[in-house]
């Protein structure tokens, strides 16, 4: 069984994570110790694994670099950065850093030394072209896109990721890769896996052929976007039969790879946002955590985080926001929820064979649902109801009386 296979991640976004400018600023300034004061925290929670979004010099919001082999100076320095990975491998915590290589800064040295009357065909060759003008990613003017079917380009991100690798962190997510496409990765993956074979990878996908990408790419996982939606999608219709079919799409996916599953990251509405009915939150928990694959838990939403992503300048922020100091400047409004993420995570070490079990479904109506989990020569059911009646599912070792808007799991 690979490390990564028992790893439940704590997914957490940096730069407003410490309260950090909104723009670049060359003055070092000393934060990353804000989020070291959080991994008692992220033990206490169950998890034992922190997935950061970017933390690399960049012009403001982290995924426009400015320079992938330096901390951003809003963060700290190299002895910040050292500090958190050593107080992350006492206790037992990996840590995957966010690569973001399709696209780079207007501002980075790559863009400017490609956009220079001088440029070589060479240099210019480092970008992704529209004509004479180098093609910026989604629309955003400042998002210049690398070519990374360009070898040479290939050959500085897989030095990007080696370095880190070799500074101790233990693996990557690689922002936007279904952009570049899957055989572009390919030769970077390569690269990487030869000089850190233990490391893992995960890709940024938002729908397609999970596991032809996977296949074709080389990476060891990609998020599972499609799983999100159904999640809180079949809850607020109710419509479990929306569910039922994406759960068989998902047991396809993990005969070739176990996906990254998650109901909240830093790019969509949190989770306690998105579900029309409070009461279906605990639902999620548990279908994000007893469902086979690899989860994360994005920093908030264990205490019940609000918060609605906009389709406009500043329309992430509401996701993002600045925590206190250390966990003691919490509310205590979340408690419930926390409690509620520490049973389905306590369960879910209980019975470890569940990452990888096979899911069928049973007794499926629009409100509820029996999931049949199987591994390792164990069994379980994980039966839903979302309706306002007592509900009795047949699970694996008997009869499961399940609360109105519960779940129950024997």
């Amino acid at each position: 069984m690979a490390w990564s296979d028992n790893v439940i991640w704590w997914h957490c976004y940096p730069l407003r994570f410490v309260d950090a400018e909104r723009d670049y600023t060359p003055e070092v300034t000393h934060r990353l110790g804000r989020l070291t004061n959080w991994l008692d925290y992220v033990i206490e929670l169950g998890a034992n694994g922190l997935l950061l979004a970017p933390i690399f010099a960049s012009k403001s919001h982290g995924y426009d670099t400015l320079d992938h082999f330096r901390l951003d100076p809003r963060l700290g320095d190299d002895g910040d950065f050292d500090e958190l990975m050593w107080k992350a491998r006492e206790r037992g915590i990996r840590v995957v850093l966010d690569g973001v290589f399709n696209h780079v800064s207007r501002d980075h040295e790559l863009v400017q030394r490609a956009l220079a009357p001088t440029a070589s065909p060479e240099e210019r060759a480092w970008l992704k072209w529209s004509g004479e003008y180098p093609m910026a990613f989604e629309g955003s003017m400042d998002l210049v896109e690398l070519n990374l079917a360009n070898p040479v380009v290939q050959e500085y991100v897989a030095s990007v990721m080696n370095h880190w690798l070799d500074k101790g962190v233990d693996g990557w997510r690689l922002d936007a890769a279904y952009a570049a496409g899957a055989d572009a990765w390919r030769p970077i993956i390569d690269r990487v896996k030869a000089a850190h074979l233990d490391c893992w990878i995960l890709a940024e996908v938002l729908h397609g052929d999970y596991a032809d990408f996977v296949a074709r790419s080389g990476v060891d996982s990609v998020t599972q976007y499609e799983l999100w939606k159904a999640i809180w999608s079949s809850l607020n219709d109710p419509n479990f039969f929306e569910l039922e079919w994406t759960l068989t799409r998902n047991a396809e996916f993990c005969q070739a790879f176990r996906p990254q599953t998650f109901i909240g990251n830093h790019d969509v509405t949190r989770i306690a946002t998105k579900l029309t009915d409070p009461r279906h939150l605990k639902l999620a928990i548990a279908l994000l955590m007893l469902l086979p694959g690899i989860p994360s838990v994005y920093a908030g939403d264990e205490q019940g985080f609000t918060g609605e992503k906009l389709d406009q300048p500043g329309g992430d922020d509401a996701v993002r926001p600045p925590f206190p100091v250390d966990p003691q400047g919490l509310m205590p409004y979340g408690r419930a929820t926390y409690e509620e993420y520490q049973r389905a995570i306590r369960l879910r070490r209980l019975h470890p064979w569940l990452g990888g079990a096979t899911a069928t479904t049973s007794a499926t109506t629009s409100g509820t649902m029996a999931i049949d989990l199987a591994g390792d020569g164990e069994r379980l059911t994980l039966a839903l109801n979302a309706t306002d009646a007592p509900a009795v599912l047949q699970g694996s070792h008997g009869p499961l009386t399940v609360h109105p808007h519960d779940w129950a799991l024997g």
